[in-house]
């Protein structure tokens, strides 16, 4: 059975957390979201995360959701696909919650996380 993905947001680098506000304002003024604070960005609803420093991914990244992030892992890697482990993260039954893939695609990291 193969594993199901649905887009959950577009991460987008800037250089400067006032550059990522800003482009958080114009993102949620334009498409009528609700802006967000978060950890190490500025969010324009759900779909839309502004980086205040550049991250992985020459111009962002895209975070792709599964029902079984064990299952999705298993599967890219039959396909060939590689991890970055560095940025696995766990929750606190250490079960994986996100990692990234190795690479850029199309100029974006995949970011790929449990529902």
């Amino acid at each position: 059975m193969k594993n199901s993905f649905e887009l959950v947001h577009i991460g987008i680098n800037q250089d400067s957390p006032e550059d990522a506000q800003k482009l958080a304002d114009l993102l949620s003024e334009l498409f009528n979201l609700e802006p967000r604070h978060g950890k190490k960005s500025e969010f324009a609803g759900t779909l839309f995360e502004c980086m205040r420093s550049p991250f992985l991914g020459e111009n962002g990244h895209i975070a792709m959701a599964t029902a079984d992030l064990e299952l999705a892992v298993a599967e890219l890697k039959e396909k060939g696909f590689t991890f970055n482990m560095d940025t696995a993260a766990y929750d606190d039954s250490n079960k994986l919650k996100n990692i990234y893939l190795n690479g850029e695609f199309g100029g974006f990291a995949i970011h790929i996380m449990q529902q």
